[in-house]
């Protein structure tokens, strides 16, 4: 399939180009120049999410589960259009991530193994170390006092100790796939082997090749590597985690369409680590994405620019060089009249501010209005449900209820009353009506209000709240000048573009704070009332 669509990109432009001989070489330089200034103006590379998850934009999420806006109403599905449309550009656009996504898959499963190889080879060599001399040359080795029996146990706690602090600061779920290598984990992995290298070779050299009968001195050569390799590790947690603890800079991060903002404050860490953690922490504080509110905003826009009226004077008045004065004279007073009536224009445009007030007044109205019904339906729709204590239960009859069944009995009496609402917010889209039983049910079991039930539709919450169908991303883009793995610098700007938005971010260092000291004498807190006529004292 991915083959088949690339071909048709293909022959469709092939065929554009055979029809069109005559702009062909200046279409062509125009693309060219195009190419250039754009390889020149930025970098792009890709954050994918976890593969794991299920995908906004699959299109066999979109296929297998259709959002019925009229739940409330009726039970009759309602279908809609798509109001975007895929070119011959964009499907090869996607083969082309998909293509990127299936080699980021290779890469980190090739890096993975790298690191079980690097791992096993750090914790057998101690161990080859100390049987080594034994499975060669045993007759010629002294024998092994108490001393060295204690450094045995010292060499297999030490292990155990690296073991479990390796298991605890690598062996992590990832939680997230970056473009680029990971600097400082690269290093301390060549370190490592390097490190591991070396110690193979003077052991082969001083040791194997001489067959040393000094097993002690053998045993303390094993416990050096292993002090070494726990050094290693400290070094680690110094680079890995206590590097960007202290906060070095502040980045605004700003969506692109409806501009909302948020402040956060980070470590030493690169662009691509720095984006991560802002991806992280926007699921977390940023509202969902609310792509309703943007139509209805471009929809106002639209109706208000349909009344401008252009006028080409030139075009309608033209001149020649054979016009007379007194055609001068008539096509100036034409000019005239047409200025006068774009003037006309524009100040009848200046009163559609009062339109504007109107319409979002109407609109608060309406939303105070479809809150109130939506409450009261709610707290009356709570009353009809009484948890039973246990002793109450085994005396009932048989219409005891569990939760979910609750849920489904009073979810008909606010079902009206909530949808209106949501339509009239704009929210409709966010909650499907399986996942409003789902929370009433959960507010039900946990013997929460009516206020608390509608806490999560009267004011949107942020987007890790919503199903994850309704905005997990396939992938971020991640847009920088600079290189992603250097690190964050005052002024650097990036972006990290998502499917329908994206999000700008800016840097700015944290200034140095200087704090100065001054003493104050407990002495100088004297007073003195002074007693006058006019006061009330």
């Amino acid at each position: 399939m991915d083959t088949e669509s690339t071909y048709s990109g293909y022959s469709y432009y092939s065929g554009r180009s055979r029809g069109s001989h005559r702009h062909g070489e200046r279409s062509r330089d125009h693309h060219k120049s195009r190419s250039k200034d754009g390889s020149r103006s930025e970098k792009s590379v890709t954050i994918n999410a976890p593969p794991a998850e299920p995908l906004l934009g699959d299109s066999s999420v979109l296929g297998e589960e259709v959002q019925d806006d009229n739940w409330g109403e009726t039970t009759t599905a309602v279908t809609g259009t798509s109001e975007h449309s895929l070119s011959q550009e964009d499907i090869v656009r996607i083969t082309k991530d998909l293509e990127d996504s299936v080699g980021l898959d290779c890469r980190r499963y090739f890096s993975l193994t790298l690191a079980v190889v690097l791992g096993l080879l750090v914790f057998l060599t101690p161990l080859a170390f100390l049987a080594l001399p034994h499975l060669l040359w045993p007759d010629k080795l002294l024998v092994c006092g108490t001393a060295c029996e204690g450094l045995f146990i010292s060499v297999a706690f030490k292990l155990l100790i690296l073991l479990l602090a390796v298991w605890a600061l690598f062996f992590r779920a990832p939680r997230a796939g970056l473009p680029r290598v990971f600097v400082f984990r690269a290093l301390l992995a060549v370190l490592v082997l390097l490190f591991v290298v070396s110690y193979w070779l003077f052991y082969g050299v001083r040791i194997l090749d001489s067959q040393d009968e000094n097993y002690q001195g053998i045993v303390q050569y094993a416990v050096s590597l292993v002090d070494a390799l726990l050094f290693i590790h400290y070094l680690a947690i110094v680079l890995l985690e206590l590097r960007q603890l202290q906060p070095a800079f502040s980045v605004c991060v700003t969506r692109s369409t409806d501009g909302e903002t948020r402040h956060y404050n980070l470590g030493q860490l690169s662009i691509q680590r720095a984006a991560l953690a802002i991806i992280e922490n926007y699921y977390r504080d940023f509202s969902v994405h609310n792509p309703a509110l943007l139509t209805a905003s471009k929809s106002r826009a639209a109706k208000h620019l349909a009344g401008l009226k252009v006028y080409n004077v030139d075009g309608e008045f033209p001149t020649t060089p054979a016009t007379g004065p007194g055609n001068n004279a008539a096509t100036g007073l034409a000019h005239s009249q047409s200025r006068a009536m774009i003037a006309a224009a524009a100040r009848r445009r200046d009163t559609n501010h009062n339109e504007l007030y109107y319409e979002e007044a109407e609109h608060e109205r309406r939303v105070r209005k479809r809150k109130a019904r939506l409450v009261v339906a709610v707290e009356e729709a709570f009353t009809h449900i009484k948890r039973m204590q246990e002793e109450e239960q085994k005396k009932a009859p048989g219409d005891v209820m569990d939760p979910r069944e609750a849920a489904q009995a009073i979810f008909p009496s606010m079902a009206r009353s909530l949808q209106k609402y949501l339509r009239t917010t704009r929210q409709q889209h966010c909650h499907s009506m399986e996942s409003i039983q789902q929370h009433l049910a959960f507010c039900i079991t946990n013997n929460m209000t009516p206020k608390a039930f509608l806490e999560s539709y009267l004011n949107p919450g942020p987007t890790l709240q919503y199903g994850r169908e309704r905005w997990l991303a396939r992938q971020w883009t991640l847009v920088s000048e600079a290189s992603v793995t250097s690190g964050l610098k005052e002024g650097a700007i990036f972006l990290l573009k998502c499917i329908d938005f994206s999000l700008v971010v800016t840097t700015k260092r944290i200034p140095y704070i200087q704090l100065s000291e001054e003493f104050i004498d407990p002495k100088s807190h004297k007073f003195v009332l002074r007693l006058q006529s006019e006061t009330s004292v």
